[in-house]
């Protein structure tokens, strides 16, 4: 079944995929400044050998073949620290090890350097930049963040990121009532009632995720629709803290309808109250959000 959630997701992650422009390839020239430290390159033990091979059977890790591959590589091994901060990345040596086109090299530390990962300047080449640097924002680097070592830390954020969101999209959706998209969210909450009782996992969270994203859309603040792409990133995280509509059960069901009937109503407080009880955390992680407000 596409998504919303799936349509957004894609169309984040080609926003800042862009390869170069004319001449925009020779930002990062092959025959890189003189780099005194090259001794201290990084080294590619963690990387995948048969990532070239991969690339020439497969269309890619995400639908972009070889340089989509690479660019999912090198961040992982950025986001992971195996790549500290301030590191070399010298293109011809990336090229040799993952057996790709100085076009390909070229165009994925352009993708990374969009995301804050690196930077390339003259007589200095290219280096791995803080985190203080990176897009915390951007979907990949939640997927890369959440996969990796700061696991636990990127999904704490996560639920606290969408505790703040998705309570006030709930309040504003309720005075932007249209009923094409009210129609619309009843229809994903009885997909989910009927995937919950096939024990359809898979459709659950489908439908769970077009459910959010199109509320936020419908909240009339634009700034808030241009972080859906974090509570679709959050969605498709899973492992982690855990929330009411992370697991699919006969509570988180009745509280999506909660959310529909006080849309329908125009009852905004009932709308954010709703919200807040579904993101809510389980016990055992209740450290992660504070318990929801009466109001």
């Amino acid at each position: 079944m596409s998504t919303l959630a799936h349509t957004m997701m894609t169309a984040a992650r080609n926003s800042d995929s862009g390869l170069a422009g004319p001449g925009g390839l020779d930002r990062y020239p092959y025959a890189e400044a003189p780099v005194p430290d090259r001794v201290a390159s990084p080294a590619w033990e963690g990387a995948d050998p048969e990532l070239g091979r991969v690339g020439r059977r497969a269309a890619g890790s995400r639908g972009r073949g070889l340089h989509g591959q690479l660019v999912q590589q090198l961040g992982q091994m950025i986001v992971s620290g195996d790549l500290g901060a301030d590191r070399p990345l010298v293109p011809e040596e990336i090229g040799q090890r993952f057996e790709v086109s100085r076009t390909v090299v070229r165009e994925s530390l352009r993708v990374l350097e969009a995301k804050g990962l690196v930077s390339a300047r003259p007589n200095v080449g290219t280096r791995v930049r803080p985190v203080s640097d990176w897009n915390l924002l951007d979907p990949d680097i939640i997927e890369w963040r959440a996969f990796g070592p700061q696991r636990d830390d990127q999904r704490r954020e996560l639920s606290e990121l969408r505790w703040t969101i998705e309570p006030l999209a709930a309040r504003l959706a309720a005075g932007h009532g249209r009923e094409d998209v009210q129609q619309r969210l009843s229809d994903m909450v009885e997909i989910m009632g009927h995937a919950l009782g096939q024990g359809d996992a898979l459709t659950f969270s489908r439908a769970d995720a077009e459910f959010h994203n199109l509320l936020i859309q419908i909240a009339g603040n634009r700034m808030l629709e241009h972080l859906s792409g974090i509570v679709s990133a959050a969605l498709q995280v899973s492992g982690g803290p855990v929330t009411g509509c992370d697991r699919p059960n006969e509570t988180s069901l009745a509280q999506h309808s909660r959310i529909v009937d006080a849309l329908a109503a125009g009852d905004g407080a009932a709308a954010e109250a709703a919200m807040r009880q579904l993101l809510t955390v389980h016990p055992e992680i209740e450290r992660v959000v504070p318990a929801p407000r009466e109001h």
